[in-house]
């Protein structure tokens, strides 16, 4: 896959469908414009981690491999 896709790793383009969307936090409201989620991996799940600049709550979505 090319880099116009999100990334050249399935890992990569899973990243880029959440990176720079609109997220709401489910704890405070506040709405990020372009949201960054931090990627790790265990080998059998993949979590993807966005932290809230209004209240610093976590949000976590995690896939089985």
């Amino acid at each position: 896959m090319s880099s116009r896709d999100g990334g050249t790793t399935a890992f990569d383009r899973l990243r880029a469908r959440f990176d720079g969307r609109t997220f709401a936090c489910e704890q405070c409201g506040f709405v990020d414009e372009e949201s960054e989620w931090a990627a790790a991996t265990t080998g059998a799940t993949v979590e993807y981690r966005h932290e809230c600049p209004g209240c610093g709550d976590t949000t976590v979505r995690r896939y089985r491999l």
